[in-house]
């Protein structure tokens, strides 16, 4: 059976691990940005904090994905809860050191002018310096969302969602007339839906950080 033909007789279950890999990848996503920026925001003003927090979600990406399943599973179970958790503790890094990064590139004249007007702190925060540092915390999100992508696909160890199925059948069954459709019906799965990912954050960047920041 050639490759297409596998893709058409496998239509609908494909579209299915598609359509989960996606939705893991976006809400896990979600999760980790509000955990990042919000430990970006807490830790930045001092170094000593900024250097533990880069420290410690740093320290996760050492911990092999196999590994970390694995010491997941006993506590979480299979399927969903480990995935997750897996996905979000290797996506803070980049979005916790580009937080802590763009907010300690804030001009600190405008955050005195904020100052001087009456503004709090979490209005300064808010209003001024999470909006001149979003440009780069996006790119931390970015770099997290296609490692999310990959490490998504080894989820399928702990039965997690998505087409990291379709790759470890393949695997599963290396010999078999359709064990390479499978590998590669998952793999280009997941390629194509990086780059629509990476496209989609281009566009939400364009959208979101004002002509003046661009500039």
């Amino acid at each position: 059976m050639s490759f297409w033909d596998y893709v058409s007789s496998r239509q609908q279950q494909l579209l299915s691990d598609t359509y989960q890999h996606a939705s893991a990848v976006f809400q896990c996503m979600v999760v980790a940005v509000l955990l990042g920026v919000a430990i970006g925001a807490l830790t930045y003003r001092s170094d000593r904090a900024g250097r533990l927090a880069t420290l410690a979600t740093g320290t996760v990406l050492t911990i092999p994905s196999y590994a970390l399943l694995g010491l997941l599973i006993p506590v979480l179970g299979l399927g969903v809860p480990p995935t997750v958790t897996a996905l979000v503790l290797y996506a803070l890094l980049p979005i916790v050191r580009n937080s802590i990064v763009g907010l300690r590139g804030v001009d600190p004249a405008l955050v005195d002018a904020a100052r001087g007007i009456g503004m709090t702190g979490i209005a300064r925060l808010a209003k001024v310096e999470l909006p001149i540092a979003w440009p780069t915390i996006l790119a931390g999100v970015r770099v997290s969302t296609q490692m999310s992508m990959g490490i998504l696909a080894i989820a399928a160890y702990a039965s997690g969602p998505g087409l990291g199925n379709e790759i470890f059948s393949g695997i599963a069954s290396l010999g078999s007339a359709n064990a390479l459709n499978e590998v590669l019906a998952g793999t280009l799965g997941i390629v194509v839906l990086a780059l629509l990912f990476d496209a989609a954050l281009v566009l939400l960047g364009r959208l979101t950080v004002s002509a003046g920041i661009r500039a």
